[in-house]
């Protein structure tokens, strides 16, 4: 069966307002919306990697299936992901900065 495809909609048909950043201002500003995408993508990303846990501790005989480049890219040799944690936890703490 085909994967569920993921549909983003405008509210009310349009698009969302954009924020404007101050040139002398080199911090970036995230919307509600950004923060909600960020949220959506982590939470799935925990599902799928629960999983894959499971698939491999043989609880489960269907799931998702890990890729794993035959020849991996030379340019990605030195590749580092994002730690999602860190990063929300540096938010809060901005957050909590900018309002005091």
């Amino acid at each position: 069966s085909p994967a569920p495809k993921l549909v983003f909609n405008r509210v009310n048909g349009k698009r969302p307002p954009l924020l404007l950043q101050q040139i002398s201002a080199p911090e970036e500003c995230y919307t509600l919306a950004h923060e909600e995408n960020v949220r959506f993508v982590y939470e799935a990303w925990q599902q799928v990697e629960q999983q894959l846990d499971g698939s491999r501790s043989g609880d489960s005989a269907c799931g998702p299936v890990q890729y794993v480049e035959k020849t991996p890219n030379p340019g990605l040799k030195n590749f580092v992901p994002i730690d999602l944690e860190e990063w929300w936890a540096q938010q809060f703490l901005a957050k909590i900065e900018n309002c005091s």
